[in-house]
């Protein structure tokens, strides 16, 4: 082959691997028009246009859109293209950022409804949680004797812009401490986002966990049965109390099924401990 030579559309095409379709397209906006046309007005490619082929193709992978690329046909400089790059490289930036944040959403919310599927209703047990990262809304409100429940929860939500909590991760209920759950089980003190890059940090350790179904806020006897599971084993409840539902209305359909996960990191009572030693 040599610059004198001409390609047929479907010899070139079977040269860059573009199909024919795609470079009638391209003939039409003007982009790459054929080198000549023959008397049966087939299109034919000169052997060099695969140097522009390959400029446009690398353009396109970059996602640069066509007409773009056909404006800088005519006045492409090595200070143009840098433009172009950054502007793209920007915007590449933002989806891969998007990107991470999906791939995180899922892998939260995959893990939250193995765990759910894995649990039972009314158990009570200690577990040993790894430590895990969320964002903490403002402190809730709640007035006494008014339902203002769903008030406060719109005040979290307006304000998650503003407080970067990203509410498309799974959110949870977080009480101060267990006097405060068994005081008001329905009603947080916060609002959090499981986002794994939160600034906030539910330590690793062992915690009482007890699994509830029910509707949200709804946990019946469980926060006494909690308690009263933490006597008998010789258990001090330490610090906030989380509330995460592992299956809520991203996996089921019937409220009354949902399962939350009520949690507490927990201690060894030291006169305990003292026994065991000795």
């Amino acid at each position: 082959m040599n610059e004198e030579t001409l390609l047929s559309i479907k010899e070139f095409s079977e040269f860059t691997g573009v199909n024919q379709s795609t470079l009638r397209y391209y003939d039409e906006i003007d982009l790459l028009p054929p080198a000549s046309r023959g008397d049966n007005n087939y299109r034919y490619y000169a052997p060099v246009q695969i140097v522009k082929l390959n400029y446009i193709n690398v353009l396109i992978d970059l996602g640069v859109p066509l007409s773009v690329i056909k404006d800088m046909d005519t006045n492409r400089t090595p200070q143009n293209i840098i433009e172009l790059l950054s502007r793209q490289e920007a915007k590449l930036d933002e989806r891969l950022h998007d990107l991470h944040a999906a791939y995180s959403n899922i892998h939260t919310y995959r893990k939250n409804i193995q765990a759910g599927l894995n649990a039972e209703h009314g158990i009570i047990r200690v577990e040993d949680f790894i430590e895990t990262r969320l964002v903490l809304g403002h402190l809730n409100n709640f007035e006494k004797n008014t339902d203002s429940f769903y008030a406060e929860f719109i005040r979290f939500c307006q304000a998650a812009d503003r407080r970067r909590i990203n509410l498309r991760y799974p959110i949870g209920g977080y009480h101060d401490d267990m006097n405060a759950y068994l005081k008001t089980p329905g009603l947080p003190n916060r609002w959090f986002s499981l986002d794994p890059l939160g600034n906030t940090v539910r330590p690793a350790g062992k915690y009482l966990v007890a699994y509830v179904q029910g509707y949200y806020g709804q946990f019946g006897d469980m926060p006494k049965k909690m308690i009263e599971y933490a006597k008998e084993h010789d258990l001090v409840c330490k610090g906030p109390v989380y509330i995460v539902y592992l299956l809520d209305e991203i996996s089921i359909v019937e409220p009354e099924q949902y399962l939350a996960r009520v949690s507490v990191n927990v201690a060894q009572k030291k006169h305990t401990q003292r026994k065991m030693i000795k």
